[in-house]
């Protein structure tokens, strides 16, 4: 999740790259913002895997 590593490439894999703000050294009231948007992306990805869900 945005850690700008290098992965191999494995064919007919998914990959998701999520840049997130990093909230190192600050309060909750900055990570809450990264909490929903991680919230937010996991849930498309689940709907966008599991459409039938």
């Amino acid at each position: 999740m945005g850690c700008g590593d290098v992965r191999p490439y494995f064919p007919g894999r998914r990959h998701e790259d999520w840049k997130l703000y990093d909230a190192a050294g600050q309060g909750i009231d900055a990570v809450r913002p990264i909490r929903a948007e991680i919230r937010d992306r996991v849930q498309a990805l689940v709907e966008d895997l599991l459409p039938n869900r």
